[in-house]
């Protein structure tokens, strides 16, 4: 039986679709990310799963009972979830550990056992050391902690996280994701948590849920997606690419400035147009011809930037109108206008609708 179950779940709001026959479940102890730009519908859902919104069709279950439906919402009180909100939502005239504490209060647990709790959750996070501040005294990855341990020392089933570090700079935020990860990984709470940071979810992820338009496009591992992404969508939203627009021509598939064998392409088959997503970091590039069974395209360095651990080059085949973009190590520079080797493997293309 999985913990949490979304069964053809859809949300209107007048005649506005704001989710679409949204159907996923998660397994016990599961980190899943909803993913998708902003107005998707990603956080209508969790909206929806932490009961502060009933759904317009459909069910939202846990342990196998129903907890959402249009009819009846099990008040988010009494959903036994946690949730984290993008303001954090930690009360200024409470200490760190009145903070988060609070919660056990609530609960009406003893006072030895809501301190025993609250410093053993402070050592986890370490905040120990600053049990007696207030938040106002507090970095914005200190406080983003603080929300953390309150969330999880209720122990709760199910944690829903609402875009937690958009507040925090970009290298704060890097540190986070791996210490949200870190702490899933410590207490194992099936956990759905939003974004629009690609980065975020592909490192705190089981699993990624790709929205569009209120409607899921894709289900899977972080590196599946990447490599396997079945939409224009999911290529163009989960990190960078290069979309190549093909013709079959005979036994070959053609391309802007080159051609490749139709048998070395998955989907060639179809009639019509084909659409092809290849990642930067997948082509070669060089300043002599490459031997093997890559398909080699003479070509010209258009344009580029320096990014400290990669190149960025912008590179027009020189029988092609327009360019590719190709990913380098740092140490591999060309100059603007130089001429150089495109290096394809047709088993890097991956077809998409």
């Amino acid at each position: 039986m999985s913990k949490l179950a979304l069964r053809n779940v859809s949300r209107f709001y007048g005649s506005v679709e704001a989710v679409a026959d949204f159907s996923l479940e998660l397994a016990q102890g599961e980190f899943v990310s909803l993913l998708g730009p902003s107005g998707c519908g990603k956080t209508t859902t969790l909206r929806m799963i932490a009961g502060f919104v009933p759904p317009s069709a459909g069910t939202i279950e846990m342990d196998g009972q129903v907890i959402s439906s249009p009819t009846n919402v099990v008040p988010p009180e009494k959903r036994r979830m946690s949730m984290i909100f993008q303001s954090y939502a930690i009360w200024p005239n409470m200490t760190v550990g009145e903070n988060v504490g609070f919660g056990l209060q609530v609960r009406k647990l003893s006072r030895a056992e809501i301190d025993r709790r609250v410093d053993a959750i402070l050592d986890v996070v370490q905040m120990r050391s600053l049990k007696g501040r207030y938040p106002a005294e507090l970095s914005g990855g200190q406080q983003q902690r603080v929300a953390l341990a309150r969330a999880i020392v209720v122990e709760p089933e199910v944690l829903l996280l609402d875009e937690p570090l958009s507040n925090l700079d970009a290298n704060l935020r890097e540190e986070m994701r791996f210490e949200i990860r870190r702490l899933h990984d410590a207490f194992k709470i099936t956990t759905v948590y939003v974004t629009h940071d690609q980065s975020e979810a592909m490192v705190t992820s089981d699993r990624i849920v790709v929205m569009n338009k209120g409607r899921i496009e894709q289900v899977d591992a972080p590196h599946k997606l990447y490599v396997r992404p079945k939409s224009r969508f999911v290529a163009g939203f989960i990190g960078r690419t290069n979309f190549l627009e093909g013709k079959r021509q005979g036994s070959d598939v053609c391309f802007d400035g080159f051609s490749a064998a139709a048998s070395r392409l998955e989907g060639a088959d179809a009639a019509g147009g084909l659409l092809y997503s290849l990642r930067p970091q997948a082509i070669g590039l060089s300043s002599q011809k490459p031997n093997g069974n890559s398909v080699a395209v003479e070509a010209e360095i258009a344009g580029r930037s320096y990014l400290g651990e990669y190149w960025d080059y912008q590179v027009r085949p020189l029988a092609g109108a327009g360019a590719v973009r190709v990913s380098t190590g740092p140490n591999a520079i060309f100059e603007v206008g130089s001429r150089v080797w495109l290096e394809i493997d047709p088993a890097a293309m991956v077809r998409v609708e």
